[in-house]
C-alpha cells in the first residue's frame, strides 16, 4: 500500500502508534499473532504465590495484596521482536496500584539500561466510572531521565490488547525519511535499544507516586487487586544470555522477516491520522513539551504545533483546555 512504512528504521514509530491500538481497538486489528502457553515463554518473577495460571496455561492472573505484588518475565532475552498481551485491569478503587507491561535489561545493566514500558496507574474514581492513566515511557541509556507520555486508559470491563514492538538497534526516533532519522541519531549519540531486553509484566504498590503524585494510596481493604493476562505473544530474535548475541542467525532472519511482513509493521497514512486523532482527544501529558523538567528537547520528539498549543510549559494539558471539554477520565465506562 502506498505510504506505508516497512523499513526497520521506523519500527519504533510503529511502537508509538501501537499505543493507540492498545487503548482504542478500532485503530488497528492484528490478525497474524500466534499466542502461546505461559510455560512456552515465561517464568515467574516474584510473588509466585500471587501468580495464578489457568488450567490450559494460556491465561495468567497477577495479584496484589497487603503482603506482596507479583510478576512474570520472559524466559529469554530478545534482540528485537513483537510482544503482546490482552490485559484486564483491576476494578473498583485502584489508587496507587500499578500494572506494568514492559521490556528492559535493567536487571543486567543496572547503571546503563534500556527500557520500553506501559504503566497503568490506578484511580480512586474507578468505582464511579473514572479511568486510569496510562504512562508510556522510553528510557534510553544516554537519556538524563525517563521520558513519558500519558493517556487515559480503557475501563477494566474492556481489556485492551497491548502490543509492544521493539526495533532492531535502530534509533527510537520519528523521522519522516532516512535522512531525518540519521541526523537525529547523530544528535542523540547512539541507538535505542542498545542491548537485548526481556519482557516483564507486574502488579505492585506505587502509593508513593502513582495516583495524584502520591496523594491517594493503595487501600488494602479493597484488595486483592487482580490483573489478568491472556493472548500472550512472544515473537522475535532470541539472544544467548552469556554471549549477548543472537542464538541463531537463521532463526533471527526468519523472525525479522515475519515481523516486517506483519500488518503491525506498517504505519499507513490512515494509521497516522488515527494516532493523531487519538492524541488530540486523549493526550494528557508529554515530556516533549515539558520545558520545566527538561531544558532541551529530546531528539525523539516531533513537535506538533497543535499539540504544543494545547499543552502548557510543564507538558500537561492547559487548564483552559480541561474546562472546555470533559476529561476523558470522566466519561462513562462504555466509551473508549
Amino acid at each position: 500500500m502506498g505510504g506505508e512504512t516497512r523499513n526497520p528504521r521506523f519500527l519504533a514509530t510503529a511502537a508509538l502508534l501501537l499505543v493507540a491500538a492498545a487503548l482504542h481497538p478500532a485503530v488497528a486489528a492484528f490478525s497474524e499473532l500466534q499466542t502461546l502457553r505461559f510455560s512456552e515463554g515465561y517464568s515467574p518473577l516474584f510473588g509466585e504465590g500471587n501468580l495464578v495460571r489457568s488450567a490450559n496455561d494460556r491465561k495468567v492472573r497477577l495479584i496484589l495484596d497487603r503482603y506482596t505484588g507479583s510478576g512474570f518475565i520472559s524466559s529469554d532475552l530478545y534482540d528485537h521482536g513483537f510482544f503482546s498481551a490482552k490485559i484486564k485491569l483491576p476494578s473498583n478503587y485502584t489508587a496507587g496500584v500499578v500494572v506494568a507491561f514492559y521490556t528492559s535489561n535493567g536487571d543486567i545493566f543496572r547503571r546503563n539500561h534500556d527500557e520500553l514500558d506501559f504503566e497503568f496507574l490506578g484511580n480512586p474514581a474507578e468505582a464511579a466510572g473514572g479511568c486510569r492513566r496510562t504512562s508510556t515511557a522510553m528510557a534510553p541509556p544516554t537519556a538524563a531521565a525517563r521520558s513519558a507520555t500519558t493517556f487515559p486508559s480503557t475501563p477494566p470491563a474492556s481489556p485492551p490488547l497491548l502490543h509492544l514492538l521493539v526495533p532492531r538497534h535502530h534509533p527510537f526516533l520519528r523521522g519522516r525519511d532516512a535522512d531525518q532519522g540519521g541526523a537525529a541519531e547523530r544528535r542523540h549519540g547512539g541507538e535505542f535499544p542498545a542491548k537485548p531486553m526481556a519482557l516483564y509484566a507486574t502488579i505492585w504498590d506505587g502509593s508513593s507516586w502513582a495516583t495524584g503524585g502520591g496523594r491517594y494510596k493503595v487501600d488494602y481493604n479493597s484488595s486483592p487487586f487482580v490483573a489478568d493476562f491472556s493472548d500472550l505473544v512472544l515473537s522475535g530474535c532470541k539472544v544467548d544470555p552469556i554471549q549477548m548475541m543472537p542464538s541463531s542467525g537463521s532463526r533471527c532472519a526468519a523472525a525479522e522477516a515475519e515481523l516486517l511482513a506483519g500488518d503491525f509493521a506498517a504505519v499507513d497514512p490512515q494509521g497516522r491520522r488515527a494516532m493523531a486523532r487519538f492524541r488530540e482527544k486523549n493526550l494528557i501529558y508529554s515530556f516533549c513539551y515539558d520545558s520545566f523538567r527538561y531544558s532541551a528537547a529530546f531528539p525523539d520528539c516531533e513537535i506538533v504545533p497543535a499539540e504544543k498549543e494545547r499543552l502548557d510549559g510543564t507538558g500537561h494539558l492547559k487548564l483552559a483546555g480541561r474546562r472546555r471539554r470533559r476529561s476523558p477520565c470522566r466519561r462513562s465506562r462504555d466509551v473508549m
